[in-house]
């Protein structure tokens, strides 16, 4: 059971190696697009356009109606930009 689960954490780590070696957008665009549907890549999207409108101030229904996304979505990255590490600290100027 433990060694599944220490491959499966190689694996994340050797994506996220993978993308620190990305140098310019054409590479992550090219990344990306083979590594996700177009829809999985909108929904990314949507969810740190979403995060960097609360992180400006906007009211929940101001970032749903901008957004177009789901209150439920909305609630997860809420959370994300007040308790995670990503949004917060790579989204803000």
């Amino acid at each position: 059971m433990g060694g599944s689960m220490e491959r499966k954490e190689e694996k994340i780590e050797a994506l996220y190696s993978l993308l620190l070696e990305l140098k310019s957008m054409e590479d992550c665009r090219d990344l990306f697009a083979d590594l996700c549907t177009v829809k999985e890549i909108e929904k990314m999207a949507e969810r740190i356009y979403a995060a960097k409108l609360l992180l400006e101030g906007k009211t929940y229904n101001q970032v749903i109606a901008q957004a177009d996304i789901s209150s439920a979505t909305l609630s997860r990255v809420s959370r994300c930009v007040q308790y995670g590490r990503g949004y917060s600290r790579l989204l803000k100027d």
